[in-house]
């Protein structure tokens, strides 16, 4: 293995460990939900917010993170996001309210949106287009380690050492990544800045969305987030409730959903060959979320909850990746900036998709929600089809 490899290796390492703990805190309020309703007195969609405002924050940073990480470096600005991400989950393990709780999910999220999307571009950067889907998805399965951990840590902090004790925990771990990471920077020559200037990286923005196929990813990110993680933020408290599940055991089984997405990612190149590329990966991949999202709905033994579960998950990653790897090559003149506005999307989708479930659960209406959602995916993944058609 040349230097350069091992250099490659290394880093993905490194940043597969703040995508860990990142995508950990994200998911990890999704099975306190009740927890914290009973805790502040408020309703599981009130108690919602935590997850609400996180995708929307998330998403709206990235808006500048692109040009940040285009402007100083993608590895210096991940470095610096990690270091804040230890910092305020700290804080968040102190809110003493329902209100304290939201903002400091706010800071968190503001921190964290520099850590994923920005290693996906520096893959963008440094990999080939025909290794690049396997390389991402490498990355993606420590992502998926990260939401496991995550949802069945959350739920088992919740109701046995305390939901608080789990936000000091993933501030030790984002506090390992930080540390790892900056080592590496240092290491590192400092990076040339772009000749365009910060300003010039934030206009870029606005001239990508100009060109059409950077439209069509943009929109197929924003419904994968309305319909997938929307419905994905309430499958554990649905597990609660209609499968007669305990907390922890709900989160638990929502492990599942990311067992599905390693036994994926593990093995991206050979689904490639087996599923004939990527369009074979949307169309199977649709399928079973479609299939999950309607088990979920419509039935009531655990049996068939947890293989619901399954089922979405590794049907979900099939079709995420393969987004994933488009947004990588849209728009390679500014790699940075279009990731994260693919990021942005993603997560201004979810939050969409988050504030329609919670009054779905409010109203005691998730039948239906995951219902219309599994309908959506349908339309999702003939879109997708398409669009990697026109590749």
């Amino acid at each position: 293995m040349t230097d350069a490899a091992k250099a490659e290796r290394h880093s993905l390492r490194v940043m597969a460990l703040a995508g860990f703990s990142s995508m950990a805190s994200m998911r990890m309020c999704d099975s306190m939900l009740v927890v914290l309703g009973q805790e502040f007195q408020v309703s599981t969609g009130e108690a919602s917010q935590v997850v609400s405002v996180f995708a929307v924050v998330y998403g709206l940073m990235q808006l500048l993170y692109g040009p940040l990480g285009d402007r100083f470096g993608k590895l210096r600005v991940i470095s610096l996001a990690a270091t804040a991400c230890a910092v305020f989950s700290v804080l968040t393990s102190l809110a003493s309210s329902l209100t304290m709780l939201v903002l400091m999910r706010v800071l968190m999220a503001a921190a964290a949106a520099g850590i994923i999307p920005l290693s996906l571009a520096w893959i963008g950067d440094q990999v080939a287009y025909d290794r690049r889907q396997e390389t991402l998805a490498k990355l993606m399965g420590a992502t998926v380690s990260g939401m496991m951990v995550g949802l069945w840590f959350g739920g088992f902090a919740a109701e046995n050492l305390g939901w608080r004790t789990a936000f000091v925990v993933v501030s030790g771990c984002f506090a390992i990544a930080a540390v790892f990471l900056w080592r590496k920077v240092l290491s590192m020559p400092a990076p040339a800045l772009s000749k365009t200037g910060f300003m010039g990286a934030f206009a870029n923005t606005f001239e990508l969305l100009r060109n059409r196929r950077v439209r069509m990813v943009l929109s197929a990110s924003i419904l994968e987030g309305a319909l997938i993680f929307g419905a994905m933020a309430f499958i554990p408290t649905h597990l609660h409730e209609q499968f007669d599940m305990s907390v922890v055991f709900a989160g638990t089984v929502m492990m599942l959903y990311g067992v599905g997405g390693l036994a994926y990612s593990q093995f991206a190149r050979r689904w490639l060959g087996w599923l004939g590329g990527e369009r074979g990966l949307v169309r199977t991949g649709a399928s079973l979320v479609v299939l999950g999202l309607l088990m979920l709905a419509w039935t009531h033994q655990q049996a068939l909850g947890m293989l619901a579960c399954l089922s979405t998950g590794f049907g979900f990653y099939m079709v995420h990746n393969t987004l994933q790897t488009q947004a990588t090559q849209m728009a390679p003149h500014a790699r940075g900036t279009a990731v994260t506005l693919f990021a942005c999307m993603l997560f201004f989708g979810q939050s969409v998709g988050v504030v329609a479930m919670s009054f779905a659960v409010d109203q005691d209406w998730l039948t239906y929600g995951f219902s219309l959602c599994a309908l959506g995916v349908a339309f999702l993944g003939a879109f997708v089809y398409r669009l990697v058609g026109q590749h």
